[in-house]
């Protein structure tokens, strides 16, 4: 994908999502597997604040996108699992980590 069809998908997400990024809504969506109602607001309270201390970049914004939608969309009932924390944003996919050189 484009860095400019990136951007215009960015834009849309944000434009359709009020005031709240993609990357807050990946947060709220991961809120949401919370076991309970008192977890969920501790949750929901936690992603706002490091949301205020730690804004997300235009690169944060298009990654947590990719994870909001399409084949990559994060699934509570899959998140103990490893293609769950991937596909939620909580892991790397062990196809992008890149070996470590060793020297050579």
């Amino acid at each position: 994908m484009t860095l400019r069809l990136r951007l215009a998908v960015l834009f849309a997400a944000v434009a359709f999502a009020g005031c709240k990024g993609p990357c807050r809504q990946l947060s709220e969506r991961l809120c949401d597997c919370a076991l309970n109602s008192t977890d969920k607001n501790t949750c929901l309270t936690r992603a706002s604040n490091a949301e205020s201390a730690n804004p997300p970049t235009p690169g944060d914004d298009s990654e947590c996108l990719t994870h909001l939608s399409g084949d990559q969309q994060c699934d509570c009932r899959l998140i103990d699992t490893a293609e769950g924390k991937v596909r939620c944003g909580l892991a790397r996919s062990t196809d992008a980590v890149q070996p470590a050189d060793a020297g050579t």
